[in-house]
Formats: structure tokens, C-alpha cells, sequence
């Protein structure tokens, strides 16, 4: 992110934007993703949102600042439907197997994820190619998906016929305390998530590392945790209730934060960013978890990611923004590590409503 801030000049509040960006576009488009599954089928609406992720993965890698924004809109709109449908998917083909597939599906995004931070920086810097070319090599892993999903949605369009549109947006979910507690969850755990993506090189650049040690150390910290993506869930699914596991998390999250702003030798802050890696990808494994399993069914399951995607992702498009605006205020890193820290707490008090044995 600075590196493209430096080149075309923008602040950091402009940053937040665009990092938001994304944010805002899951919370528009949740709930329509939701209703375009019922209608198309899910692997065919998931194809459409990988075409529109390709389209905007090539338009955002370009150095107009209007192609920029428009292409990273674009690709949260993808990414939206995609996001949004995956936990149905999960919830229709593998019902009683809900923590072991969402540990699978999660811990694949944190690889690619962990793979993409760590690589983007050397792309552009190390080999010379700017920082276009890093953004735009990862179109190929999109026009994988398209593939698979397009063979996919051709076997669903052969073996189901379509269906009349019926309106999946459960109106009961919008009176039911448990699903804004879920939808609080998501949304206060990837405020935490998109902050620490946009922030985290800044940070650790403050405390004396080069960028390319910062980038490479983003990469780590989704690497490591890999593991908790992936055993998480697979714990939540064989507990009815998950307040035990939002606790502990929690409890790392704070101790990994508070690492980050008293840390003062590598140590500490190496110590730091392996146990925020832990709490922040065992949050979002547990959070993806619970869209299935507090819902009845798969359809349930869709209109409950639906909503908690929208609800929960709006809150957290304010999180890049809102800390880029807080260091240009106070010049520190200081206060918004301490924000940071208030909303871990909060994400443990939504996740305790959220993790009891109830359906929405």
C-alpha cells in the first residue's frame, strides 16, 4: 500500500479508502449475493463473481487513480459473491461435516492469502517490476477458478433445473438478537483483519524494519496462522457451545496487540505478530464457522451470511480508514494499536453471544 500511495500520491486516509473499498462493496452486495444464488445456483453466481473479480483484478493494475479505485470496487464485488455463497455451498453439500469443510475452504484462503502478502513486495521491488505487475500476476489464480467453476456450474446447469426466483432473505433473522450478535462478530473481527492488512508493514516499519522485512513479516503472520484456520473450526463443530474458544482467542489477540505497541526489541514484536496470526485467522475460521452452524439449513445459512457479511463488513470498511485518519491526527502508532485493543475486547463480547448453542 505505500508503495502505490508514494507513486501516485495519495494520503493515507486515501489508502483507508481504498482499502475499504472492498468492505463497502461485501456490504452492498451480501444480501443480493444471497437472493443471485437461489436464483442461478450457487456455483453458477459464483462463476459471475469470479468473472467480475478477473475484470477488476486488470483494471485495478493500472496507475489511474480512477482505475484504481474502480477496479478494487469491482473486485470487492466478486469477492462479495463468492464470500457470501461458500458457506451455503458448505452448508448444502457437506451438512454434517460444517467445521471440518470450512477448515478446508479457510485455511486455502489464508495460504493464498499469506502467499500473496509475502510475494507482492519482492515482485514489485525485489525483481524490478513495479508494483502493476504485482497486482496484476494474480489474475492467473482467478482464471483457475473461473475454470473449475465454470465446469462446475456446466454439471449443475445438466443435473438441476431451474428454479423460480424465491426471495431467501429471512425477515425473522432481522429480529433475532443471535444474528446480530454473529453479524457484530464478523464485522468487528475483519475490522481487526482489514487493519492489521493495510497497518501492520507501517507499524513494524516504525519500530525499525525495512519495508521488505514488514511485507515479508504480513506474510508470516497469515502463514502462522494457517494452523488455527484449519484446527478451529474443526474444534468449534465438535462443541455445541463456542464461548470457550472465542475467549481464547480473544485473550491472544489482546496479549499479541499489546506486544505490538510495548515491543522494543525483534523478539517481542516476532512474538507479537505469530500470536495476532493465530487470533486474527482463528476468528475469521470461527466466524465463517458459525454462519453454518447456527443456521438450519443451507438456504438459512446463505440468508444468515448474507446478512452478517453486509452488517458485519460495513462496520469494518470504517477500520482502514478510520486508523489511517487516527495516525495522521496523533503521528503515532500509539492510539490506534490502542483502538485495536478495544475492539478485540468488543469482538469477545459479540462472540460470547454468538458462540451459544442456539440456532438464529
Amino acid at each position: 500500500m505505500s508503495t502505490i500511495r508514494d507513486d501516485v500520491g495519495l494520503s493515507n486516509w486515501s489508502v483507508g479508502l481504498l482499502t475499504s473499498l472492498p468492505l463497502i462493496a461485501f456490504a452492498i452486495m451480501s444480501p443480493i449475493a444471497a437472493r443471485l444464488g437461489n436464483r442461478f445456483s450457487n456455483e453458477r453466481a459464483i462463476l459471475w463473481g469470479l468473472i467480475v473479480l478477473g475484470i477488476g483484478v486488470a483494471v485495478r493494475s493500472n496507475s489511474a487513480v480512477l482505475l484504481i479505485f474502480l477496479g478494487t470496487l469491482l473486485i470487492g464485488v466478486g469477492i462479495a459473491i463468492c464470500n457470501v455463497l461458500l458457506p451455503g455451498v458448505v452448508k448444502d453439500k457437506f451438512p454434517l461435516k460444517v467445521g471440518l469443510m470450512t477448515s478446508i475452504y479457510s485455511t486455502a484462503m489464508g495460504v493464498f492469502a499469506s502467499t500473496a502478502s509475502g510475494v507482492s513486495v519482492p515482485i514489485a521491488s525485489g525483481m524490478n517490476l513495479g508494483w502493476i505487475m504485482a497486482l496484476l500476476v494474480w489474475a492467473l489464480p482467478v482464471v483457475l477458478a473461473i475454470i473449475m467453476w465454470f465446469y462446475l456450474a456446466l454439471r449443475e446447469k445438466k443435473t438441476t433445473p431451474d428454479m423460480p426466483f424465491v426471495q431467501v432473505a429471512d425477515s425473522n433473522l432481522w429480529k433475532s438478537p443471535l444474528a446480530w450478535q454473529i453479524a457484530a462478530y464478523m464485522g468487528l473481527q475483519s475490522f481487526l483483519f482489514y487493519v492489521t492488512i493495510s497497518w501492520l508493514p507501517e507499524i513494524l516499519h516504525s519500530n525499525g524494519m525495512s519495508m521488505e522485512t514488514a511485507g515479508w513479516m504480513l506474510s508470516f503472520t497469515q502463514f502462522i496462522g494457517l494452523p488455527a484456520s484449519f484446527i478451529v473450526p474443526v474444534i468449534a463443530g465438535k462443541f455445541s457451545s463456542q464461548r470457550p474458544i472465542v475467549l481464547t482467542i480473544g485473550i491472544i489477540s489482546l496479549v499479541g496487540l499489546a506486544g505490538l505497541l510495548l515491543g522494543s526489541s525483534y523478539f517481542v514484536l516476532i512474538l507479537s505478530i505469530i500470536l495476532l496470526g493465530l487470533a486474527l485467522s482463528g476468528t475469521f475460521a470461527l466466524a465463517l464457522a458459525l454462519l453454518g452452524m447456527r443456521a438450519r439449513n443451507a438456504k438459512q445459512a446463505a440468508s444468515l451470511s448474507g446478512m452478517a457479511q453486509a452488517l458485519g463488513y460495513l462496520l469494518a470498511a470504517v477500520g482502514p480508514i478510520f486508523i489511517g485518519y487516527l495516525f495522521d491526527l496523533t503521528t503515532s502508532w500509539t492510539a490506534p494499536i490502542i483502538t485495536m485493543m478495544i475492539v478485540s475486547v468488543l469482538v469477545v463480547l459479540f462472540g460470547l453471544g454468538a458462540g451459544r448453542n442456539r440456532y438464529v
